[in-house]
């Protein structure tokens, strides 16, 4: 559209003879479109920065929402949302301005209204100091502060900020206060426990040195699938160094195997720089007890759904893919090109390390 015209060397007055625009608008374009940053796999199910420009094409010819999604192939009500969400007035809609918003509203993980607001969280803990169950507490609010939004807030945020650990606005003592008083939030869709791994240790009861990266020996791991979901490896990183070793699996990912190879992997480590392991819900972990019991080390679980609580991990299995893509068969690759691919992460150089390697902070810890 307009920004691909002037990436091929179109001038200013030719995009307005093109497209009909205001001068003033045609040079805006021109001079803010190196501004725009395009994700790397854009979802077809939210409009490209090229829509949301033939929108903008669509508005100053005249067209109606109708006639503007139907070039797009897209329903009207899709460009009326956009339209009212990023210009109110048809007028006054921006495909830039419309973009930056768009990407900024899409990142995660997003700010929470308890973040925000301290004294929503003094007056929700207040309650929960009073044993008020969550839903009082939510219903009081809406009571006492009738015309305050900033006071509003549902039940089940409550609920959310006290049990998942990545949100942490509430104080997770204070689940003692609840009528149950469980430390973890039980499921309601399962009643009879099949499928869950017994004696989970969820990850906010971990040392708060190991949230902070302050002392090394905190690790996380996770598998790294090959094509189909057949083949896997198992993928560990130091938390503070982020080093990353490697343990093949074949099409073996059963509890036993993949206990066995992460001990294979650890064995040569010593105690102070192996202290805790941050896994997610998968069962191939499901016996994380005899895993402790064998090597001393601590087994975290994530909450369910946030990979964000396994930064570190999720970053180096992206970075993995470079080397094993979805499509390899993982079996394939002996445990001695595994170790050469992990040598080779190690070796590159981290903005978050100064520029110094993993390998090199590492070896600094085990002088």
């Amino acid at each position: 559209m307009v920004v691909a015209r002037f990436r091929a060397g179109a001038r200013p007055r030719d995009v307005v003879a093109e497209f009909g625009l205001p001068r003033s608008t045609a040079y805006l374009i021109r001079d803010q479109a190196a501004l725009v940053r395009r994700r790397v796999e854009h979802s077809p199910h939210r409009l490209s920065f090229e829509e949301r420009e033939r929108i903008f094409v669509g508005i100053h010819g005249g067209e109606s929402d109708s006639e503007i999604a139907r070039a797009l192939g897209r329903h009207r009500s899709t460009v009326g949302r956009e339209v009212r969400r990023f210009g109110g007035e048809r007028r006054h809609y921006r495909p830039l301005r419309a973009e930056r918003v768009a990407q900024r509203l899409a990142r995660r993980p997003k700010a929470t209204k308890l973040s925000g607001s301290p004294r929503l969280v003094a007056a929700i803990q207040r309650g929960l100091e009073w044993r008020w169950s969550p839903q009082q507490i939510s219903a009081r609010l809406r009571l006492e502060y009738p015309d305050d939004e900033g006071m509003r807030i549902s039940h089940e945020t409550i609920y959310r900020s006290l049990y998942v650990q990545s949100r942490g606005e509430l104080r997770r003592q204070l689940t003692a206060n609840l009528r149950t008083a469980r430390t973890t939030r039980r499921s309601r869709g399962r009643a009879d426990g099949r499928g869950r791994i017994p004696e989970m240790v969820p990850i906010a009861d971990r040392a708060p040195e190991a949230d902070e990266r302050r002392v090394p020996g905190h690790w996380e791991g996770d598998l790294l699938m090959g094509a189909g979901g057949k083949s896997a490896i198992a993928t560990l990183v130091e938390r503070q160094t982020r080093y990353v070793l490697l343990a093949r699996l074949g099409y073996d990912r059963t509890t036993e195997q993949v206990i066995k190879a992460l001990k294979a992997r650890i064995a040569e480590l010593p105690a102070h720089l192996i202290k805790s392991l941050t896994w997610d819900q998968g069962r191939e972990l499901a016996a994380h007890q005899r895993f402790t019991i064998d090597t001393g080390i601590k087994v975290y679980f994530c909450d369910p759904h946030s990979p964000w609580q396994r930064g570190s991990n999720e970053n180096t299995n992206g970075l993995l893919r470079q080397y094993l893509p979805r499509k390899l068969d993982l079996a394939a690759r002996s445990q001695v090109e595994l170790d050469e691919i992990a040598a080779e992460l190690n070796g590159r150089p981290r903005q978050t390390l100064e520029w110094a390697t993993p390998a090199e902070r590492m070896e600094a810890l085990l002088r």
